[in-house]
């Protein structure tokens, strides 16, 4: 038994040849994110494909990811920031002529669409934090004039929350101790695309709908609203997990106080829903248990779920998870994405009146016919009881015997993996690894206790689950124990180092890509927008006012003296959530001690990377890195 043909990390890694498909609002236009002279662009053709689509962005640098078709059927909004710093500029272009403007201001603020619909078609409300860096206010973008009108300033909100009239309707707080409160206007106000509204700055406009303890505040938000054609209230749709493990959908008609259970499980939370596009009731609701799951609710759309779901069926497509997108006004036409986990993403347009897709493509192309590995779901029980999921996958082709292993864990922390196409796990994989992911306590989608057990357990119980699935792969006799390492970003970036300080005899080697070695300066230096949301921050992680000691035993750096793993520390110069000081500090107490490590900062990047030629040489130094301390393959150097 052999290994498969390497993988090319250009193929895994490089930009996608399509990904971000979406139908135009009035069913004529197609449009999807492809490389334009080895730069993502947006690009737009008909959706009959009659002619040749064309890129209609010509960035150059960082590439345009986030776009959207507007409703007035003639501009596309898309979002760009400068070098990774997360200030989102929006920018306006015209289709019909192709010029690109500006319309929101450009060095140190971040926009934020929080309303645009088929009502409204010539208006965008955005969220600027122009004013104070820590608050966004209203503002109404007119697409036909470019012009920015303000409605409203926000007096202290986390998050407003707009109707499908543009109406300001409510807002989001938080306080001390990390709980949340939803509030709703008194009385219905005028659409927001009508001009400003002086009375939604004004706290006194507002009554206080519902308490979120601090135990749901992570899990409780406002979904949206129902549309009334009459123009009166709707009912208000609310994830909540108030009187429940997992988080519930709920219907909450406004004019009458009924309630109405749209969804619920005891273990898992409900993930999303499909609202109906004229009407934005619930007709399905997502689950994400070990794989995806949809519930109609709506018994019309069945024939419609069945179908999407036989292009699973189809010669080289696979059993996938499934994506549709929805915003075409008449609903004919839905774009659907299917993504198994060992093969490339694949794109269609269906089509409701036959209920037949047409396949665009697949997002990487290259990837058809690579020796790719199937993602397995699995689960141990933790030192405490507590039953924890993952995902392994499984180097094709040789024993599961003695394997070396790279712990793979997400960021957030309050995230999860889930199954799918992962090309860092293909990667490791194909390079000869177990792959395996974890959603440790404090993981998305378990239902609040398991969320809430990793409540000030960084470096702690969450460590624990790491170290516990270690030993659970090691124990089946598939991971050979002397070849563990350890990779992972931002959140996964601060286990790497935690592990290497914590547990140093279980790891070999640890990346860490943008992952904070101190939480008092991480806590210290969150951006100014986070600043509203700074107590929940402190319920999870640890107060620096009243816990300092907690957080310097959890810090990586307070415990450098125990390291003695190899590390390779990865940073974007520009990262506005981690900063590059939080790299820095543990470079130099690695460099002060004379314990081995590599740095790589990248001066052109931020919370990740975004350019293809700075993920390659990441990758390339990650892929020798690994194999010099665990022992598995490297690409050859390209010839010549």
């Amino acid at each position: 038994m052999t290994l498969p043909d390497l993988i090319p990390r250009s193929v895994l890694f490089g930009n996608p040849d399509h990904m971000a498909t979406a139908i135009s609002p009035d069913g004529t236009r197609l449009g999807w994110v492809a490389p334009e002279d080895g730069v993502l662009n947006v690009w737009v053709g008909p959706l009959d494909g009659s002619s040749p689509a064309r890129a209609v962005t010509h960035d150059r640098d960082r590439g345009v990811r986030t776009y959207a078709f507007c409703h007035d059927d003639r501009h596309l909004v898309y979002l760009q920031d400068t070098a990774g710093d997360e200030s989102w500029r929006l920018y306006v272009l015209d289709l019909e002529t192709g010029e690109a403007t500006l319309a929101t201001p450009g060095e140190g603020v971040q926009a934020r669409i929080i309303g645009h619909n088929r009502w409204h078609r010539g208006t965008v409300l955005l969220a600027l934090n122009a004013r104070d860096p820590q608050l966004h206010d209203v503002h109404a973008l007119d697409l036909a004039t470019g012009g920015l009108t303000l409605v409203a300033e926000n007096p202290g909100f986390v998050d407003w929350l707009v109707d499908s009239d543009m109406r300001l309707r409510g807002a989001l707080t938080m306080d001390a101790d990390g709980g949340a409160q939803i509030h709703l206007r008194r009385s219905l106000p005028a659409s927001a695309d009508a001009g400003p509204d002086p009375e939604a700055s004004d706290p006194a406009s507002y009554e206080l709908w519902l308490e979120v303890p601090p135990d749901d505040a992570a899990s409780t938000d406002v979904l949206g609203f129902t549309r009334d054609e009459t123009g009166g209230p709707g009912a208000l749709l609310l994830m909540s997990s108030i009187d429940a493990n997992a988080t519930r959908l709920q219907r909450h008609d406004l004019a009458t106080g009924e309630v109405a259970l749209l969804g619920a499980d005891d273990r898992y939370d409900v993930a999303g829903a499909w609202q109906n596009p004229e009407t934005l009731e619930v007709q399905a609701v997502e689950y994400l248990r070990e794989r995806q799951e949809v519930v109609l609710l709506d018994p019309s759309l069945q024939a419609d779920l069945d179908a999407v779901h036989a292009l699973r069926a189809l010669p080289g497509i696979g059993d996938g998870e499934i994506s549709v997108g929805r915003r075409e006004r008449s609903d004919r036409w839905w774009t659907v994405a299917v993504s198994p986990s060992d093969g490339p993403v694949n794109f269609f347009v269906y089509d409701r009146t036959t209920q037949q897709a047409r396949h665009l493509f697949p997002h990487r192309a290259e990837l058809v016919g690579r020796p790719l590995a199937v993602m397995e779901p699995f689960s141990f029980t933790a030192r405490d009881g507590l039953t924890v999921h993952g995902y392994l996958t499984f180097p094709t082709g040789v024993e599961r015997s003695g394997l070396p292993a790279v712990l793979n864990v997400h960021g957030g922390p309050w995230a999860r993996d889930t199954w799918g196409f992962d090309p860092e796990a293909q990667w490791l994989a194909n390079r000869g690894y177990v792959c395996v992911q974890v959603n440790f306590r404090a993981s998305t989608g378990y239902g609040k206790a398991f969320l809430n057990a990793g409540d000030k357990q960084w470096g702690a119980a969450m460590q624990d689950d790491l170290t516990d699935a270690v030993a659970h792969v090691v124990a089946q006799g598939w991971v050979d124990p002397d070849r563990v390492g350890i990779y992972g970003g931002s959140y996964g970036g601060y286990a790497v180092l935690a592990g290497a300080a914590f547990t140093p005899d279980l790891y070999r080697c640890g990346v860490d890509i943008v992952g904070p070695s101190n939480l008092a300066t991480l806590l210290a230096s969150v951006p100014e927008y986070w600043r509203p949301l700074i107590s929940m921050m402190y319920r999870r992680v640890g107060n620096p006012e009243t816990e300092a000691a907690l957080l310097e035993e959890r810090s990586p750096l307070s415990a450098v003296d125990k390291i003695r793993i190899p590390l390779l520390v990865v940073q974007g110069a520009n990262d506005p959530r981690v900063k590059q000081a939080e790299a820095e500090q543990i470079v130099a107490a690695l460099t002060a001690k004379g314990l081995p490590h590599e740095y790589l900062l990248f001066e052109d990047e931020g919370h990740g990377l975004a350019k293809p030629q700075n993920r390659e040489r990441m990758y390339a130094r990650a892929e020798a890195f690994l194999a010099e301390h665990l022992g598995g393959r490297v690409e050859p150097p390209a010839a010549g």
